[in-house]
């Protein structure tokens, strides 16, 4: 049966963040960071930044879009109770971060949002956090939240294979939702989806089997229940108010019934051609030539592989 996991490899190497971009995004950072901890200082002492990287970045499981842009999350914490709305202490990091870059920066609803024209952008979501209470991150139009993402990325870091295959899945479904034409589930819910499934599934080796082994667990999922509850707080359900509920669901049954496809195919070039359809272009079409169909490769690519096992800086 066709084997792609080669072509998942190389495919795994395109959509990843490259040294030099990696090494831009970090100089960038510590220069934010540098331009906030001086803005505080001299307009409001009383306030003092600590950092905390934190979202894909990171977890290592971010990715470039086919736009060749990715972000860097770099949390900002005030270890006191706030005397100020929500609203300002954002707009306070919107003034310290302006002018940092050509593109004027974004007051998002959760972070404020430094652009790199054409080619990244880091995300600066705001907390306060008293003694013995919860992470509160700072909401435009609403205040102030329970939130912790540190427990977040503990969580996820505590599901981790150390020889990253999850890791490697959850950037091929970001791959996935980045060549879609509507809007897809946020990457955090892609990778706690991702995170769930792998925990009912054993591994394969193969990276093209374990991407179908993780659409079907997700597939069961969600069938039985659309839900996507983050696993810290604030536990809320990330696809409570997705809009495209239908759409995701019939993209999701393409795939997969394209992937069972490709995976019992006997040439690689149009098992490749299979994968593209979902992945898109950055994929590769592998080569044009059969492949044995010996009784284990058919037992392995029809499932018979699978068993269902019970700091701040």
């Amino acid at each position: 049966m066709a084997n792609c996991h080669n072509l998942f490899q190389d495919y795994h190497s395109d959509i990843s963040i490259g040294s030099k971009k990696n090494e831009r995004m970090k100089n960038s950072k510590e220069g934010l960071r540098a331009r906030i901890r001086k803005w505080f200082k001299e307009n409001h002492p009383e306030y003092i930044p600590y950092f905390y990287i934190q979202g894909s970045y990171k977890m290592k499981n971010g990715i470039r879009t086919a736009e060749d842009i990715c972000d860097l999350d770099d949390g900002i914490y005030f270890f006191r109770a706030p005397d100020v709305a929500a609203s300002t202490l954002k707009e306070w990091v919107r003034q310290a971060v302006e002018g940092y870059t050509d593109t004027a920066p974004e007051n998002r609803k959760k972070c404020v949002r430094s652009i790199f024209a054409n080619d990244y952008e880091i995300d600066h979501p705001v907390y306060c956090k008293e003694d013995g209470k919860e992470y509160q991150i700072a909401v435009k139009g609403v205040g102030f939240e329970d939130s912790d993402p540190k427990a977040m990325v503990t969580w996820f870091v505590s599901k981790k294979d150390k020889e990253g295959r999850l890791v490697r899945s959850i950037k091929y479904l970001k791959g996935w939702a980045d060549d879609q034409s509507f809007k897809m589930p946020s990457g955090l819910a892609l990778t706690i989806l991702a995170t769930n499934a792998k925990e009912r599934i054993v591994l394969n080796e193969r990276d093209d089997i374990t991407v179908l082994d993780i659409l079907k667990e997700i597939r069961k999922e969600l069938r039985f229940d659309f839900k996507c509850i983050v696993p810290a707080v604030p536990n809320d359900d990330l696809l409570e108010n997705y809009a495209n509920k239908d759409k995701f669901m019939e993209a999701l049954n393409k795939f997969i019934d394209d992937a069972d496809s490709a995976i019992r195919a006997t040439n690689q070039y149009k098992a490749g051609k299979l994968w593209r359809k979902h992945l898109g272009d950055r994929f590769p079409f592998g080569e044009d030539k059969e492949e044995s169909t010996s009784r284990s490769s058919v037992a392995a690519a029809t499932g018979a592989i699978t068993s269902y096992p019970f700091g701040y800086e």
